[in-house]
């Protein structure tokens, strides 16, 4: 225990490869990468930066003084250039043309897009292995019928592989999203002071074809195809709310699912895992709570409330460019990966095929058929109207009927006793055997199995062939 504040992202929830990618280390040795990109750029352009001096920066990208550093923002009140002026420490013979035509944004801003793309490249590999566990036990279960719900009331039946594939789906959509937001991301560039690249024209003496050639340059070194065609001193915000969003409909997608795997364990059919020596209550010791699930919800509500920071951020930026947006983008965006990188945890270790979601198939199935009584009436109905009876007539008795069964359910506590009382009722011409042969949940799950086959086969199999899917996955907190 310490006397000061810890991010509980840090301390309870998100992985040690995420809490890398926004670490001073990450965010620093990153500066002076863009750093020698610059000063290689300019060095092949014909600017009066010589070889020795970029390998003396290369040298020194990772040894960052962090306590120099401290002692020269206190003086400089300026975090860029007290990284200029430590970095120059460390490589004396280059110091004179380290951030040579830059402003602060040339690293910050750059390096800002180089996190966002490596911190999306880990959400997308978790992303993709839970949609791939959610496919195993989609097929695993594609054929078991359960009740399916409308308005939270038994509507018909449906299979838990069925369901499964709703989650995973909605998952695909977020893929589809984050894909987009990683193809389209693009470097600053070198921008300089409000976007003009002046002071890149005087260093150039005019010559444009330069320029164009320095930010390409720097773009291929960072793993960049190409840069913002237009900007401020920044880039703009609404790249940070574009992909927060992304991030946000993640959190969507598995606030659903979450919420559906908790009201399922309320129902004792199918539960979260739930470990040999683990309390689920301090009090009720019996308690099997779904707290993973639970945590996802919590976590989901937090990231789909934080894309409200950076949509307003882009919406208050003045003209080429104002600060208000620093304190709060390093604090939204940072945590904005922090919370999903905790829930795609957590759904991996939910949705692991051989320690994950237990299912309770005799539950599901006494449950079943608690209401299938009532689902089946339509195929009692039409089987009578085939044997000679009046559909309406049919209808309005399988009314009154169901009004029956449904008083001794609800109100007398018995079981629901319909199928008896249609076969005691001559219109129906109906006999046990015949009621029994209809009364079998599997009759009533339409095209559940193939289904399940057709998305597995047509929508999930192809991303995961396309990206590879391995079990190396990244150490999980939950």
């Amino acid at each position: 225990m310490t006397n000061s504040y810890e991010s509980p992202f840090c301390t309870r929830y998100a992985s040690k490869e995420m809490q890398f990618s926004f670490s001073a280390d990450k965010k620093f040795t990153t500066w002076r990468r863009l750093w020698v990109a610059l000063a290689r750029a300019e060095m092949k352009l014909g600017l009066p930066v010589t070889a020795e001096q970029v390998a003396e920066l290369e040298a020194h990208i990772e040894d960052v003084d962090y306590a120099k550093a401290a002692e020269y923002e206190k003086k400089f009140r300026h975090d860029v250039m007290a990284h200029v002026h430590t970095y120059g420490d460390a490589c004396p013979g280059a110091a004179g043309i380290i951030h040579l035509g830059a402003t602060s944004c040339y690293v910050g801003d750059n390096t800002d897009v180089i996190i966002m793309r490596d911190a999306m490249q880990v959400v997308k590999r978790k992303l993709i292995k839970v949609i791939s566990q959610l496919s195993v036990f989609a097929d695993k279960y594609k054929a078991m019928p359960c009740l399916a719900y409308t308005h939270l009331q038994p509507a018909q039946l449906t299979t838990v592989g069925k369901r499964a594939t709703l989650w995973c789906n909605e998952l695909l959509m977020d893929l589809e999203d984050l894909d987009f937001q990683l193809g389209r991301l693009k470097l600053l560039g070198s921008k300089g002071t409000t976007g003009t690249q002046a002071s890149f024209m005087e260093l150039f003496h005019g010559d444009t074809d330069k320029i164009k050639e320095l930010e390409r340059l720097i773009a291929e070194e960072m793993g960049f195809d190409a840069v913002v065609p237009v900007s401020g001193q920044t880039y703009s915000r609404k790249v940070d709310f574009a992909v927060c969003q992304a991030l946000a409909a993640i959190a969507q997608s598995a606030m659903k699912f979450g919420n559906d795997i908790r009201l399922l364990q309320s129902f004792k059919e199918i539960e979260e895992p739930f470990e040999k020596n683990q309390i689920g209550s301090s009090a009720m010791a019996y308690k099997r709570n779904p707290m993973r699930d639970e945590r996802i919800c919590s976590l989901a509500r937090y990231v789909m409330c934080d894309v409200l920071n950076p949509a307003f951020t882009a919406g208050t930026q003045w003209f080429e460019r104002t600060l208000d947006d620093s304190a709060n983008k390093r604090i939204s965006v940072a945590e904005a990966f922090l919370g999903i990188d905790a829930i795609l945890n957590i759904m991996l270790n939910v949705t692991d095929p051989e320690n994950g979601l237990v299912v309770y198939e005799k539950i599901i199935r006494r449950r079943v058929m608690a209401e299938l009584p009532f689902m089946a009436t339509e195929n009692i109905m039409m089987d009578a109207v085939e044997n000679g009876g009046d559909r309406q007539e049919l209808h309005e008795k399988i009314r009154q009927l169901s009004m029956i069964a449904g008083k001794h359910v609800k109100q007398d506590g018995l079981d629901n006793d319909l199928c008896d009382l249609i076969l005691a009722e001559p219109m129906f011409g109906m006999t046990k055997e015949k009621m029994d042969a209809i009364m079998k949940p599997e009759n009533f799950i339409g095209r559940c199995p193939q289904q399940v086959d057709e998305f597995i086969a047509n929508c999930v199999k192809p991303v995961l062939d396309a990206n590879g899917v391995s079990d190396d996955v990244a150490e999980i907190n939950v």
